[in-house]
């Protein structure tokens, strides 16, 4: 219990996380804390911890088990001693707090979470690093008893407040400051560790995408053609931002030689969204305002990974990086998004917010000529509602028209605007 207990003052709060999971706090659902490896979900329930602690939870009440530690290896094919562990070291008189980090590295852990959500005054917490763990048995035997809670990587707010920047101060380079955080990594520990040398980021990102394509993905999932494999992740992080579908993918691999069948290349792409790698985006019918479902579009949970996967071609599409940030920013905001489409006119993001309102955003890096500004500003202007409708640049200077606001996206990512 307590010794599980560790903080760091100079941990970043989380205190978007901290406020939803406070939201739930006692009420009758499991708590299911999703996100990529390493993008701070054990930190969270620590901070979250602390928190509960604040509020008057007795520390003896709290119960954080982290099943990727090696001294709990003994419960991971032992349901019934875990069981009786947990209850063992809690006083079920007294509302307690059980908090399972990787929890699907427990065989049948479903059973497990099952047993002790029915138990009276206890609140349970789980984390995973893949999709699946809400998938199947688990999806089937909790449905309607739990809320999810998606974790990402430090925004560039969170980023620059880990470097201890103070955004309030306006004499610094944001655009400098951009380059930086695209350039290196979101990744909590990958921040930490810009103070040694970028060399030992872009180690840390290889630990991290090895372990998510062997572990998380190719063990899972038995995938025997590791090749194919790689060259379709390498593929989709090439083309972030762009309509891509498993025929036009196998269609790129075979021109490198490499064949792969659309079926598997469906698959495999399934097995990235699941493991938080990447995140699939649908179409939006603008006229018909419904979803379509070719042509999709990816973006990557941390860009800083593209210097693994794409290596130093990775910054010629500075608009696509810049769009794959705004995306991953309006997901933590609490929208459902989509890609707009319409005969002649694609906009970048259609957004229902968390009002149940339309949004609609497009992304470019600058407003470089009149062709840019057209272009930009139509397809915004040709959607015939009454819906807010922004546009994203590193310029600084605003030229809304129509009912379209103009916005400088680095203002607008640190809500300065």
């Amino acid at each position: 219990m307590g010794a599980y207990l560790c903080f760091m003052e100079s941990r970043i709060n989380r205190e978007e996380y901290i406020k939803k999971l406070l939201s739930y706090k006692d009420i009758d659902l499991i708590k299911v804390v999703s996100g990529l490896r390493r993008s701070g979900k054990s930190t969270l329930f620590e901070l979250y911890q602390k928190k509960l602690i604040e509020l008057g939870v007795e520390e003896e009440q709290i119960l954080f088990l982290n099943f990727e530690n090696f001294e709990l290896r003994k419960f991971l094919n032992n349901l019934d001693a875990l069981y009786a562990y947990i209850i063992d070291n809690l006083d079920l008189t007294k509302p307690s707090y059980v908090f399972l980090d990787e929890v699907q590295n427990v065989n049948e852990f479903e059973r497990l979470v099952d047993g002790l959500f029915v138990k009276p005054n206890i609140d349970v917490y789980i984390t995973g690093s893949n999709a699946f763990l809400l998938s199947g048995e688990l999806a089937t035997l909790l449905s309607g008893r739990y809320i999810e809670v998606s974790i990402l990587p430090f925004s560039f707010k969170e980023y620059l407040k880990a470097r201890q920047i103070n955004i309030l101060e306006k004499h610094y380079n944001y655009e400098a400051l951009f380059f930086d955080y695209v350039n290196e990594t979101s990744l909590p520990k990958g921040v930490e560790l810009r103070k040694i040398g970028f060399d030992k980021i872009y180690e840390y990102l290889e630990a991290i995408y090895s372990t998510i394509i062997e572990k998380d993905i190719s063990q899972r999932h038995q995938i025997r053609d590791k090749r194919a494999f790689g060259n379709i992740v390498k593929f989709v992080a090439t083309n972030i931002g762009s309509s891509l579908s498993p025929n036009n993918i196998a269609t790129g691999l075979k021109k490198d030689g490499q064949i792969t069948h659309n079926t598997t290349v469906e698959r495999y792409l399934d097995y990235l969204v699941a493991s938080f790698l990447f995140y699939k985006v649908n179409r939006f019918d603008l006229k018909g305002k419904n979803q379509l479902a070719t042509q999709e579009k990816y973006y990557l949970v941390d860009v800083g990974l593209l210097n693994i996967l794409v290596g130093k071609k990775r910054l010629t599409d500075r608009g696509h990086i810049l769009e794959n940030v705004v995306y991953l920013e309006l997901l933590r905001r609490g929208n459902k998004i989509w890609t707009g489409t319409n005969r002649n006119t694609e906009v970048d993001f259609v957004c229902k917010n968390i009002n149940g309102e339309l949004e609609y955003y497009q992304v470019a890096w600058q407003m470089i000529n009149d062709g840019t500004i057209e272009r930009e500003f139509g397809a915004l202007e040709k959607i015939h509602d009454n819906y807010p409708k922004y546009l994203l640049t590193t310029d600084s200077f605003s030229i809304s028209r129509n009912g379209v606001k103009h916005l400088n996206v680095f203002n607008w990512l640190l809500n300065l605007q």
